[in-house]
């Protein structure tokens, strides 16, 4: 079974074709600056030839019908005809309360998922132009949705509600909602298998560090608890969101500075994080070179308190387990950044955490135990494998059909 996984954002366009026989990519890439001048494609083949394709993308059903032409193509192709293409398998970040699994897209879904676009006004429309892009492309494809919030769907009401009048709950549906889930259910899934443990036995917390970021505790492979909530902003600093903030603070800047919420809503999703402590970057790997390279203090102390709040997680979480077997960094960050993963482990030995400092130096993107022998805790890196998570799920829905 051939499945293209489609991961459409608001200017982008992501894509990986897979063979799910041997579970292998037969092609991937990305279409950026979807609707904006300089648009292009930049196209991987099995074996690892790359090519950029520049061309005007005016739309995602443009950007989703070049991408089906370059994967048909003689000279840059791996399929003779789209009718080789058996389903398609779409990110979808919003599943509201009625999804807890990944579901067939039909009408009434498409439908239901409309509903779903105040829940993430920055996230579903892009969602919903791939789906209504590939039906207008090829009609008859089966496709199914992936959500990032079902994986969450098993946390306690205890975790998930918010102390504020139960009514605004009951109507609009107010509460943590969590994400990422795709890449906290793999790579916990994936270390347990590593580990040969048994999943349902396990205590993990798993780390997904990229711009975007959010923890998750894990226990008996179920989600018990994760940093994001209603919105993609809750929970730990990221590279432009600023992360847990009193809510007080947004009435504050909104008269001190007397905006509006369209423009708080940019402060806090794309002014904030890294970025606005810093002043310098969204990106760890500049921000580390200007506080260690450049002596940048605000460099350091936006690094200081990405550490921190990370550590306060791991704490509470262990809290919230009652104990913890496995801690796994993943993501960009997490799987990229020895720094990080040491500066974060540092002086939790007394909850069981011992880094192993020389299989963590200079480690990247590799699936791999950094604590010490003997360590209570076993931490390690996972790289995460959010595309085949959706692969995977949408081929069990298709063959249940």
């Amino acid at each position: 079974m051939k499945i293209l996984v489609l991961n459409c954002g608001s200017s982008s366009i992501k894509y990986q074709l897979f063979n799910m026989e041997k579970e292998t990519v037969m092609a991937k890439g990305v279409a950026e600056k979807v609707g904006l001048k300089g648009s292009f494609i930049k196209h991987e083949k099995e074996d690892g030839q790359k090519v950029r394709l520049e061309g005007e993308i005016i739309d995602h059903q443009t950007g989703i019908e070049y991408i089906l032409g370059v994967i048909t193509s003689k000279e840059h192709g791996c399929l003779k005809s789209l009718t080789d293409i058996d389903a398609i398998g779409h990110r979808m970040v919003h599943g509201g309360e009625k999804y807890k699994s990944s579901t067939f897209i039909d009408d009434e879904a498409l439908a239901i998922f409309e509903s779903f676009v105040e829940l993430a006004p920055l996230h579903m429309p892009a969602n919903l132009k791939g789906v209504y892009a590939m039906k207008n492309l090829i009609p008859n494809i089966r496709q199914v949705a992936v959500f990032d919030t079902a994986f969450h769907q098993t946390m306690p009401e205890y975790a998930y509600m918010y102390a504020i009048p139960y009514s605004l709950y009951n109507k609009y549906k107010i509460r943590r909602y969590g994400f990422h889930g795709q890449s906290h259910y793999y790579i916990s899934k994936r270390a347990c298998e590593i580990q040969n443990r048994d999943i349902t036995k396990t205590k993990i917390i798993t780390c997904h560090l990229g711009n975007g970021a959010s923890m998750t505790a894990i226990n008996g492979g179920k989600s018990v608890d994760t940093t994001m909530g209603f919105t993609p902003i809750e929970g730990l600093i990221m590279g432009t969101r600023s992360g847990d903030l009193d809510i007080g603070v947004v009435s504050f800047i909104m008269d001190k500075e007397e905006i509006g919420l369209s423009s708080l809503n940019t402060v806090f999703n794309k002014q904030s994080g890294m970025l606005g402590v810093t002043g310098v970057s969204s990106d760890m790997r500049e921000i580390e070179e200007a506080a260690w390279e450049q002596g940048n203090d605000r460099a350091q102390l936006a690094l200081d308190m990405y550490h921190y709040r990370i550590k306060k997680y791991i704490g509470a979480y262990i809290a919230a387990l009652g104990g913890l077997d496995l801690l796994v960094f993943a993501g960009g960050i997490g799987e990229n950044g020895p720094e990080t993963r040491q500066a974060i482990c540092e002086n939790l030995e007394y909850l069981g955490i011992e880094l192993d400092n020389k299989k963590n130096d200079g480690l990247r993107s590799k699936e791999t135990v950094i604590s010490k022998e003997g360590s209570r805790v076993t931490v390690m890196v996972v790289p995460t494998n959010e595309e085949l998570v959706i692969a995977d799920d949408t081929k069990k829905i298709i063959e249940k059909m």
